[in-house]
């Protein structure tokens, strides 16, 4: 009764409608495909995908990426990014062992998956419909240790070209957090790096890509050569957890000129 439960988080993957799509150089589908053969090894009891699930959000896309994580055992969630098309995503990631439930169970542990997709935008904005949403599942879930996961980042990286496309209003969702201290953590992607911070006793711990990375705090657009990452999280029943990132070595072929994507 004691023991963790394992849950992995990848995030932009940036898959095309093909397997020659390259993202500034990098195939990301190759990339993935390494990702995931090293996660296969640690068999974990759940995975979450935090966004940018697709660079070419088309149907043929989120076909390839159901195939992609086919042949595992345990569920797999999601949740939007702004490079995602929501409306072209189903019904292909609800095909097992893909879900698309927004309310988990992580053993004791529960999951709130929130889409902080903004419409046409690259920044993320939470609608109030969702923070009224989370208020009252946080409300009834008592004291059940929880975590958060949206795509787009509440804070600022150091990054001045990144933080522009950050979460818009994170205020409103600090104001519903701040209200409920079972939330213990809050994941989230975007930003191709890792990153942890905290606040008010939440933990908020950002995830490498499945492909290229992101320079941290570079003033202007910039790749760092190292290898995509994942991070694994152990959620204990007390409510408290451990986690670390692990980097998967790949060939680098990126385009390091490049000013953005």
């Amino acid at each position: 009764m004691n023991d963790p439960f394992h849950l992995i988080q990848l995030s932009d993957l940036h898959l095309f409608a093909t397997d020659e799509g390259r993202l500034l150089g990098l195939p990301t589908a190759q990339s993935l495909a390494a990702v995931l053969g090293v996660i296969h090894r640690h068999a974990p009891a759940a995975l979450l995908l935090t966004g940018d699930l697709a660079q070419e959000p088309v149907a043929t896309t989120y076909d390839r990426l159901a195939t992609a994580f086919g042949d595992f055992k345990c569920p797999v969630y999601w949740i939007p990014g702004n490079h995602d098309e929501p409306r072209v995503m189903l019904p292909a990631l609800e095909r097992p062992p893909l879900r698309g439930d927004r309310q988990i169970n992580l053993g004791t542990w529960q999951g709130l998956l929130l889409s902080s997709q903004a419409d046409g935008k690259v920044h993320g904005e939470l609608r109030p419909e969702t923070l009224s949403w989370l208020e009252a599942t946080l409300s009834r879930a008592g004291d059940r240790p929880t975590f958060i996961a949206l795509h787009h980042p509440p804070f600022e990286t150091g990054a001045p070209w990144l933080d522009s496309s950050r979460l818009q209003n994170p205020e409103h969702l600090f104001a519903v957090l701040d209200r409920h201290s079972q939330v213990k953590l809050v994941l989230f992607g975007h930003i191709h790096q890792e990153f942890a911070t905290e606040r008010q006793g939440v933990t908020y711990l950002g995830c490498p890509s499945t492909c290229i990375q992101f320079l941290p705090r570079a003033p202007e657009f910039s790749l760092e050569p190292i290898g995509p990452g994942f991070r694994h999280l152990l959620l204990y029943p007390d409510g408290t957890f451990r986690t670390h990132i692990e980097r998967v070595e790949i060939p680098l072929t990126l385009d390091f000129s490049a000013k953005g994507y």
